[in-house]
C-alpha cells in the first residue's frame, strides 16, 4: 500500500508562485500580441495586472509568516530556501507593480474609479481653467517644481516591505523615507523618522510632495493623478527592462519593446544582458570586418602603401613589427547564466577586437564555443585546431596593432544566438563583457600568462553593471561567503603567449591591424605575397592605376565572412603540401604558384557556385548543407585531379559572368591611414 507525501507549507506556496509566474508570463505575452492602444483592452490588461499583483502580494505575506517548525518533514536549508522563494516574489511584484503603472499612464479610463467621479473630476478642471487666466502661470510653476524630482531626498513608500538581510530597512505603506545614496544596483540607502538606516528597493518608492496625497496601490482603486513620476529620472544604470517600462507612457510603446527588454521583464535572462554591441557593429557594413583589413592601406596623400613595402633584398614584401603582435588562446567561459525555456540557443560564443577604451579598433572576431548539456555553464573552446574541424572553433588567435593609443587592449564580448520559441523572433544577446589592457601604467607590456576575467553586464560603454546582480545580493558579511560569491560570477579564461621566432616572422607579414584564427596564418600570408607581388613587383608603373587581371586578389578577402570555404582551402593546401618534396618547399615562387593552383582549384569555383546555400549565421540546418555541399565538391576534385572538370561539366550551373569575380582594383579596395595615438 502506498502512502500519499504531504506537501509542506513551503512547498505549496512555491507551487502557488510558480503558477503565479506562468500568468505573468501569459499576460505579458498578450500585451505585446495584442493591440493595447483600444481602451477596452488595456483597461482589462491593467485590471488584470493589478489583481495579479494582490495575489503576489497576498502569497508573499503567507510565506513570511511560515516557520520552519510547521513543516511535516524535515526540510534541508529552510531558511535560505524561504529567502530566494521571498526574492523571487518580491521580484514579481515589482514587475507587475511596473507594468500596472505602463499601462495605467496616458489615458485616465485606466483608473478604477467610478465613471461619475471621473466626470465630476473633469468637469471641475474645465471650470477651473474658464475661471482665470492665471492658471497657466501656475501649471508653469508646477512644471518646473516636477524638474527638481530627479534631486529630490523625501520619498513615500508604495508598498509594506520586511527586510530580508541586516542591512535592509523595513517600512510600512505610506511611509516617507529621506533617502541619502542612490546606488545604482536598485538598493537605495534610506533613513526613516526614527533615524534608523538601511537599503531600500527603489521600485517600492516614488517622490513625496508635501502637497500631494499619499500614493496607494489598491485591488479596487488608484491614484487620480494624471501625471507619475518616473522612477529613472534618479538612476542611470537601472535594469534595462524596469527602465524601459517606467519611461514608457503610453500602451503603443508597450508594443515597440524591444525582445531584449520584454525577455528581462519575463524574468528570460538576466538583468545585465544586452544587445550584442559588437554585432550591432557588424551589421554597419564592412568597416569592422576582417575582409577589410586584409585590403593593403594607403598612407594619407594616398600616394603609396602605409603597410605593404617591398624589400628587394630578400624579393619579397617587408616585413613590418607592430607595437601589438601577440597570440592567445581561449580556454573557457565559466559561470554564464542560463536563459529562460522560452527561448533556444542558436549559438554560443565570443567576439574579441581591439578597444582603446572609447573606440573598437580594426575587425571583430568571433569564435565559437562547445559546451555540455550537463554543464551548460561552462563554455570550452578548442586549443588547436587542425584536420577537418572548423576554423570557427579555433581558440588559438592572433592579434596586431599599431596602434599607440597607452589604453588599447583586447575587448571580449560572450554572447549567445538565439530564437524566441513563440514567435521565432531572431536575435543576438551580450551575456558580459570584459577587457584586457596589453600595457601598464609605465607602457610595458602585460606578461604572458593566463587571465581570469570577470565578465561585466550591460554594454562596454556602462560601468558598474553587474551580469546577475542577484548573485551580490545574496553575498553574506564573511569572507568565505564573498569568496564564493565572486566563484559564482560568470568569467573568462584567456591565456596570452610568447612568440616564437617562426611565428613572430610570420606575424610581421601581415597587415598592421588584423585580428584572426592561427590556423588562416598561412594562407593569410600566401595572400599578402601575392599581393606584394602583383602591387610592388609586377606593376609596370607605380602611377599605374588600372584594372588587374587576378582572380584570387579580386576575391580572397571574402573568405574571410565564409570561414567554411576557407577551411576548404586550407584542407586542400594542407593535402597538397603534405604532397610536395623538401627542395620544393623550399622555392617560394614555386609554393606560390602552387597555392595559386590549389586556390582555383577550391575557394575559387566554390565562391562562385550555385549549389552552396547563402550562408546564414548559426543556421544549422544551411550550415550541415554548405559542410555537405563543399565535402562533395572536394572529393570530385580529388578523384578528377582539379576542379577543371567541374568548371567544363555541362551539367553545373554557374552564375553569370561579372568583371569583378577576376578583376582587382586596388584604389577602390585600398583603405586610406588614419592617425591614431
Amino acid at each position: 500500500m502506498s502512502v500519499k507525501k504531504t506537501r509542506g507549507p513551503l512547498q505549496n506556496t512555491v507551487r502557488v508562485t510558480d503558477d503565479l509566474k506562468r500568468q505573468f508570463d501569459g499576460l505579458l505575452r498578450k500585451t505585446l500580441e495584442k493591440d493595447v492602444s483600444e481602451p477596452a483592452i488595456r483597461k482589462d490588461f491593467y485590471q488584470r495586472s493589478v489583481q495579479l499583483k494582490n495575489l503576489v502580494d497576498n502569497n508573499r505575506e503567507v510565506l513570511q509568516k511560515l516557520k520552519k517548525i510547521d513543516e511535516p518533514a524535515p526540510v534541508g536549508n529552510y531558511d535560505q530556501r524561504k529567502e530566494d522563494e521571498d526574492r523571487r516574489l518580491m521580484q514579481l511584484s515589482q514587475q507587475l507593480q511596473n507594468l500596472a503603472k505602463t499601462l495605467a499612464q496616458g489615458d485616465g479610463d485606466l483608473k478604477e474609479t467610478s465613471g461619475d467621479e471621473d466626470e465630476s473630476d473633469e468637469e471641475e478642471d474645465e471650470e477651473e481653467e474658464d475661471q482665470e487666466d492665471d492658471q497657466e502661470d501656475e501649471e508653469e510653476e508646477e512644471d518646473e517644481e516636477d524638474a527638481l524630482d530627479q534631486t529630490a531626498k523625501d520619498f513615500i513608500t508604495l508598498g509594506d516591505f520586511q527586510a530580508q538581510q541586516k542591512d535592509d530597512l523595513t517600512f510600512k505603506k505610506g511611509e516617507v523615507l529621506q533617502i541619502l545614496d542612490k546606488k545604482s544596483d536598485g538598493w537605495w540607502l534610506a533613513q526613516n523618522s526614527k533615524g534608523i538606516r538601511g537599503l531600500v528597493p527603489m521600485t517600492y518608492l516614488e517622490v513625496y510632495r508635501k502637497d500631494d496625497k499619499i500614493p496607494h496601490l489598491s485591488e479596487e482603486e488608484s491614484e487620480d493623478e494624471e501625471e507619475t513620476v518616473a522612477e529613472d529620472n534618479t538612476v542611470s544604470n537601472k535594469r534595462p527592462a524596469e527602465d524601459t517600462i517606467s519611461q514608457l507612457s503610453s500602451s503603443k510603446k508597450i508594443q515597440e519593446m524591444s525582445a531584449t527588454e520584454a525577455l528581462t521583464t519575463m524574468g528570460t535572462i538576466p538583468a545585465g544582458f544586452r544587445p550584442s554591441t559588437l554585432v550591432q557593429l557588424l551589421e554597419k557594413g564592412d568597416q569592422h570586418r576582417g575582409s577589410r583589413y586584409l585590403q593593403p592601406e594607403l598612407t594619407t596623400s594616398q600616394l603609396a602603401f602605409k603597410d605593404l613595402l617591398w624589400d628587394s633584398e630578400r624579393g619579397d614584401i617587408l616585413s613590418l613589427p607592430t607595437r601589438v603582435s601577440l597570440i592567445l588562446t581561449l580556454w573557457s567561459c565559466k559561470m554564464i547564466p542560463l536563459p529562460g525555456a522560452s527561448i533556444q540557443i542558436l549559438s554560443r560564443h565570443v567576439r574579441l577586437c581591439l578597444f582603446d577604451g572609447t573606440k573598437v579598433i580594426g575587425n571583430i572576431h568571433t569564435v565559437r564555443a562547445a559546451w555540455l548539456p550537463k554543464n551548460s555553464k561552462t563554455w570550452t573552446f578548442s586549443p588547436r585546431v587542425t584536420g577537418i574541424l572548423p576554423s570557427l572553433l579555433d581558440g588559438d588567435c592572433f592579434v596586431r596593432s599599431g596602434s599607440q593609443s597607452p589604453d588599447i587592449g583586447i575587448l571580449f564580448e560572450v554572447g549567445v544566438t538565439y530564437i524566441r520559441n513563440s514567435t521565432g523572433e531572431r536575435g543576438e544577446l551580450s551575456c558580459g563583457w570584459t577587457f584586457l589592457k596589453l600595457f601598464d601604467v609605465n607602457g610595458i607590456p602585460i606578461p604572458s600568462k593566463t587571465y581570469e576575467l570577470t565578465l561585466n553586464g550591460g554594454t562596454p560603454y556602462e560601468r558598474g553593471v553587474e551580469v546577475d546582480p542577484s548573485i551580490s545580493r545574496r553575498a553574506n558579511s564573511g569572507v568565505f561567503h564573498n569568496m564564493m560569491t565572486q566563484r559564482r560570477q560568470p568569467r573568462l579564461l584567456v591565456k596570452l603567449r610568447s612568440l616564437n621566432r617562426r611565428r613572430r616572422d610570420m606575424l610581421n607579414l601581415l597587415p598592421e591591424t588584423l585580428v584572426g584564427s592561427m590556423c588562416h596564418i598561412p594562407l593569410l600570408v600566401f595572400y599578402r605575397q601575392i599581393l606584394g607581388d602583383v602591387l610592388l613587383k609586377e606593376r609596370t608603373s607605380m602611377q599605374n592605376t588600372d584594372l588587374i587581371c587576378n582572380p584570387v586578389l579580386a576575391t580572397f578577402p571574402r573568405l574571410m565572412e565564409q570561414p567554411d570555404i576557407m577551411d576548404a582551402l586550407r584542407s586542400g593546401w594542407a593535402e597538397k603540401e603534405n604532397s610536395l618534396k623538401r627542395s620544393e618547399k623550399r622555392d617560394k615562387e614555386f609554393m606560390k604558384n602552387t597555392f595559386i593552383q590549389v586556390y582555383h582549384d577550391t575557394a575559387y569555383p566554390l565562391l562562385e557556385s550555385t549549389f552552396l546555400q547563402t550562408p546564414r549565421w548559426a543556421e544549422d540546418e544551411t550550415e550541415a548543407a554548405r559542410w555537405k555541399a563543399i565535402a562533395d565538391f572536394l572529393k570530385q576534385n580529388r578523384e578528377k585531379e582539379g576542379a577543371l572538370n567541374f568548371l567544363l561539366s555541362s551539367d553545373s550551373l554557374h552564375k553569370p559572368f561579372d568583371i569583378s569575380q577576376v578583376t582587382y582594383d586596388f584604389l577602390d579596395a585600398a583603405r586610406t591611414s588614419v592617425v591614431t595615438i
